[in-house]
C-alpha cells in the first residue's frame, strides 16, 4: 500500500510516498480503508519532530480519518465489515495518510450520513476542541443554555 512517511524529521521535502506493508488490526482495533485524513498542525509538529511519540522511525504521518472499516478483531463488536468510521488513528498522532490504517475503536465512531469522507476527516479535532471547551472547561450540563453573550469579548 502506499503512504506518506518521514525516515527523518525536518521541512516537508521529508516527506515520502513508498509502498509500505498494509497494517493488521489488534485487538481493540479496526482496519480503516482510508478515503481521506485530515491535516492538523500536529503533522507538522510531528515531522519537525517538535512532538515526541514513542515510535521510531520511520513512520506514517496523520491521525485524522474517515474511511470504510475493513477488518476488525476478535473483542471488537463495536464495528463490522463496511462500516463508514471518522475519527483519529491513535494517541500518538500518526498512521492516516495511508491506504489503509489502524485505529482504536475508542478513538472512531460511525461517519454521519450527512458528511462527506472529507468532512468527516477534517471535522474530528475541531469537534473534539469544541466538546472540551464547552463541557470540560465551561462546565455545561444537560440543559444548559449557551449564548455568545455568555463569552467575554475580546
Amino acid at each position: 500500500m502506499k503512504a506518506a512517511h518521514i525516515h527523518e524529521c525536518g521541512s516537508p521535502d521529508v516527506i515520502r510516498i513508498d509502498d509500505v506493508p498494509q497494517p493488521t488490526a489488534c485487538e481493540g482495533e479496526i482496519l480503516v480503508r482510508v478515503a481521506a485524513a485530515g491535516v492538523g498542525p500536529w503533522d507538522a509538529l510531528l515531522r519537525e519532530g517538535k512532538i515526541a511519540v514513542s515510535a521510531p522511525l520511520p513512520l506514517i504521518l496523520g491521525s485524522e480519518l474517515s474511511g470504510v472499516g475493513e477488518a476488525t478483531r476478535p473483542g471488537l463488536a463495536k464495528f463490522n465489515r463496511g462500516d463508514e468510521v471518522y475519527g483519529v488513528t491513535n494517541s500518538q498522532f500518526r498512521g492516516a495518510y495511508a491506504e489503509y490504517a489502524v485505529a482504536s475503536e475508542t478513538m472512531v465512531a460511525r461517519k454521519p450520513t450527512s458528511l462527506s469522507f472529507a468532512e468527516a476527516a477534517s471535522a474530528t479535532a475541531v469537534a473534539v476542541t469544541a466538546w472540551q471547551m464547552v463541557f470540560d472547561h465551561a462546565h455545561a450540563r444537560a440543559g444548559t443554555r449557551i449564548s455568545s453573550t455568555a463569552w467575554p469579548e475580546t
